[in-house]
């Protein structure tokens, strides 16, 4: 997952209680091979700022059931299906770099560069019909759940 290695910029508190710059470089990696690595992850809602400790560990589809948020950057492979899911969030989604198309029960749509994405917790999947993986960013929050999906 080399093509994910973005660079990765979190604020925090110093020793002095001043603002400053805790982590500078790429999004850890971690070979979790479900083609998603996290930037930054929260337990609880609202979120606790305290503390500087680094919250990147290996991409779980359990953190889609946690009460907190999940900040990644993720990748679909090429020739890859739409794998129909449903998830108890709302997902935030930016297209940064190739083409995925978004499957519904009811439609698709076909994303590229710059488009945004806001899934709100139906069932759907990702399918990448192209030669190039398709890069993009997810933040994902925990909401209450709509119709009667194949929740993950």
């Amino acid at each position: 997952m080399s093509s994910l290695a973005n660079r990765r910029v979190v604020t925090g508190i110093n020793a002095e209680g001043k603002s400053c710059i805790i982590l500078d470089g790429p999004v850890p990696q971690f070979g979790s091979g479900l083609g998603a690595a996290v930037v930054w992850q929260t337990k609880t809602q609202p979120a606790d700022n305290s503390g500087n400790e680094d919250t990147a560990e290996p991409y779980q589809i359990d953190f889609l059931h946690t009460p907190g948020s999940c900040f990644a950057i993720c990748q679909f492979a090429p020739h890859s299906p739409a794998g129909m899911h449903a998830t108890d969030t709302i997902d935030y989604l930016v297209i940064l770099s190739g083409k995925v198309t978004l499957v519904t029960e009811n439609g698709e749509a076909e994303l590229g560069p710059g488009d945004l994405v806001v899934d709100r917790g139906v069932v759907h999947g990702w399918r990448n019909d192209h030669d190039e993986p398709c890069i993009a960013v997810a933040v994902n929050v925990p909401a209450k759940p709509v119709g009667a999906g194949r929740t993950i």
